[in-house]
């Protein structure tokens, strides 16, 4: 039987997230940078005949309509195959982080049984799939850290300098939409450039959806003075829970509360599974 074991889908941080205004339509226009890193989710596949998509919970129970199974569904509807798959995954980036997570178990999924059912789609088909998931989709599938901006959809391959960070994820979450219609987050930071971020990447800009987060989840504040009580400059990712420094080896191991999910991580140069699907660029 075919099958593709140990597939990974590294999860990733904002560098920055600044909101630089709102369109007509209600979406906000964002900046940000978003770095992979070697915090990863694992996935299984196997093949199935029968058109049958199963999923497999390893460790945390996911709903039972997540991103992993839509996206085998509509990479199924978009080809007309008729294969299917036990799909197996081994939660490890936890959810409502603002990590991405997924969006690359989306990604991951769409490469992996294109690969599998022998569907040999070029990278852009994917993306155009990936982008009807979610916004962070396209992202995974392209594999290089990138400066984006728009809604999302203005993706910028960059190179970023090998680096450490220290993660802390408390267990309360925080909704998405809940920050994006406060009334009081901050919606006119002003455009920056990428020459600008280069110049200190690591400590550049801020996270605009920050301060209302901290209002909504206590355990924001929380998480971001445990990393500044070590001498850490400390930031939400993303519009999850989360929070991050930029470390170096041999830091202070950091005592976080019972339930609380402390990692030292590393960045990555590209994804893991860059080059499963053929680019057309």
């Amino acid at each position: 039987m075919k099958a593709l074991f140990d597939v990974p889908a590294p999860a990733k941080l904002n560098l920055f997230l600044h909101v630089t205004g709102r369109r007509a339509d209600g979406y906000h226009l964002l900046q940000s940078v978003f770095m992979l890193i070697d915090w990863c989710d694992t996935l299984h596949f196997e093949l199935r005949t029968d058109s049958q998509i199963r999923r497999h919970d390893l460790t945390a129970a996911l709903p039972a309509d997540d991103l992993i199974t839509r996206a085998a569904a509509l990479l199924q509807k978009a080809t007309g195959t008729t294969q299917g798959a036990d799909i197996s995954i081994d939660k490890r980036i936890p959810a409502q982080a603002g990590m991405g997570g997924g969006s690359s178990d989306a990604a991951t999924t769409l490469l992996a049984l294109n690969r599998l059912w022998g569907l040999n789609l070029p990278l852009h088909r994917l993306q155009e799939l990936g982008l009807q998931l979610g916004a962070d989709v396209p992202f995974f599938l392209r594999g290089r850290n990138a400066w984006v901006e728009g809604v999302g959809e203005q993706i910028t391959p960059i190179d970023l300098p090998a680096a450490r960070f220290c993660v802390i994820k408390p267990p309360a979450g925080v909704e998405t939409a809940s920050i994006f219609r406060h009334p009081l987050l901050e919606r006119s930071t002003k455009p920056a450039t990428i020459a600008v971020f280069a110049a200190n990447p690591y400590g550049f800009g801020h996270n605009d959806l920050q301060p209302v987060a901290k209002m909504l989840c206590p355990e924001v504040s929380k998480a971001l003075e445990l990393l500044e009580t070590h001498g850490l400059q400390a930031r939400m990712t993303g519009s999850g829970s989360a929070v991050f420094a930029h470390c170096t080896q041999g830091n202070a191991a950091i005592q976080a509360p019972d339930h609380w999910i402390v990692r030292e991580c590393s960045n990555l140069e590209v994804h893991p599974l860059q080059g499963w699907a053929a680019s057309d660029n």
